[in-house]
């Protein structure tokens, strides 16, 4: 299976390496979409100004372009502010499912009033990410539930990006062994 990532807010990290590795060792293909060409960061802070600098609608624009080359049926999946972006490109083209880690927002930031039949979606995160948005969880949710599948997983933790070992006052190793093992079957089941 085809699987694009679009990173957090902070970047192409290696922890996000480490995930594309990860699942490339599985047997997918993997394109991960950079969309600030190279450039990382350390702090939320200075990420989140960036980003509102480069502005939400280019972002949504270069998450599209960044799979142009991909045919139909991929999988896309995002992490924290890479969430709102593959679930933008769910919307925009057809994909076989959609995996959400630390983020998810609702359809109307998106410029979305619907989601697309048949697409499933899983949401991951823990229960005490201190970037989390519930209402925006549950907005997200039942606009899925009227059209596709969803399951949401939260897991008993503080971390936000807590898949990420370069992270170590994030990294729930636990959790991510959990997360991964659920985006596995996912994966099998919609792949």
């Amino acid at each position: 299976m085809e699987i694009a990532i679009y990173h957090s807010v902070l970047g192409v990290r290696q922890g996000l390496i480490d995930a594309a590795d990860r699942l490339e060792a599985s047997g997918h293909r993997v394109e991960l979409v950079d969309q600030y060409d190279g450039r990382t960061f350390d702090s939320y802070e200075a990420a989140s100004a960036f980003a509102a600098q480069v502005g939400f609608p280019a972002l949504m624009a270069s998450a599209l372009d960044g799979v142009a080359h991909l045919g139909d049926g991929f999988l896309a999946a995002g992490f924290s502010n890479g969430a709102g972006m593959a679930e933008y490109v769910a919307t925009q083209r057809s994909v076989a499912g959609v995996v959400l880690v630390s983020g998810a927002v609702p359809l109307s930031v998106l410029g979305v009033e619907t989601w697309p039949s048949g697409i499933p979606v899983q949401i991951h995160a823990t229960t005490r990410d201190p970037f989390r948005n519930q209402v925006w969880v549950d907005q997200l949710v039942s606009s899925i539930e009227k059209t596709s599948e969803v399951e949401v997983f939260d897991y008993d933790g503080t971390g936000h990006l807590f898949t990420d070992p370069s992270l170590p006052n994030e990294y729930e190793p636990e959790n991510a062994e959990r997360l991964w093992k659920r985006v596995a079957k996912f994966c099998k089941q919609h792949g």
